[in-house]
């Protein structure tokens, strides 16, 4: 009987999920401006309260010579939602005490040197 009382509390403890202990100003806007072979990616953030420190505020893309603005590199290439595309919108969060160690190829692509990992939220 005392097991069958701990699967309701187990099922409510598994559910809660990592948004829900973010506080909503720490969550900002980003655009996938970039989608370079091997997980190059380059995140443009369009909150004007984002850490001007970490991202950079111009930057060209010596290939494709397009200027963008308030960019980074997504450090965090593991868990990236696949299905986010080229000029897609999402909701992130900076975590940089995640694990990235994960393979990826080392083919070139220009991209920011300011790198940040993030998690998806949205």
């Amino acid at each position: 009987m005392k097991k069958l009382l701990l699967i309701p509390f187990i099922t409510i403890l598994i559910s809660c999920s990592i948004e829900d202990e973010i506080d909503i100003s720490d969550v900002f806007n980003g655009v996938l401006v970039k989608k370079g072979i091997c997980m190059n990616y380059v995140i443009q953030v369009s909150d004007s309260n984002f850490p001007k420190e970490l991202i950079e505020i111009n930057w060209m893309d010596e290939f494709s010579e397009k200027t963008f603005t308030n960019v980074f590199t997504l450090e965090s290439v593991c868990d990236f939602p696949t299905n986010i595309e080229e000029g897609e919108t999402f909701k992130f969060f900076i975590d940089n005490d995640k694990d990235n160690n994960c393979p990826v190829c080392l083919a070139f692509t220009p991209t920011p040197s300011k790198r940040l990992s993030i998690t998806v939220v949205e």
